[in-house]
């Protein structure tokens, strides 16, 4: 009984840690598709604007968006219904 109990225990552990590392993977998945959205929002505003903009300003602009794409506050709701109990 002492065996199965500790084969059970390693196989929960082995699975938590599994589940974690695929969440973290799912967690920067969302982010990025979420940025990617917000990249696409504000070049369909902007798409009028000629090609002639300068590379540090979209490198910036690409930034900005990262920062104010509203990814920590989706995650922050989305892995509750994720998480293991």
């Amino acid at each position: 009984l002492q065996q199965w109990m500790e084969l059970v225990t390693r196989r929960r552990d082995h699975y938590k840690a599994e589940h974690k590392a695929l969440l973290k993977e799912a967690t920067t998945l969302l982010e990025l598709a979420l940025w990617k959205a917000k990249i696409g929002e504000k070049e369909e505003i902007l798409g009028e604007v000629k090609a002639k903009r300068v590379k540090m300003d979209i490198q910036s602009e690409r930034n900005e968006r990262r920062v104010t794409s509203g990814a920590n506050i989706v995650i922050k709701n989305v892995l509750p219904f994720l998480e293991l109990v």
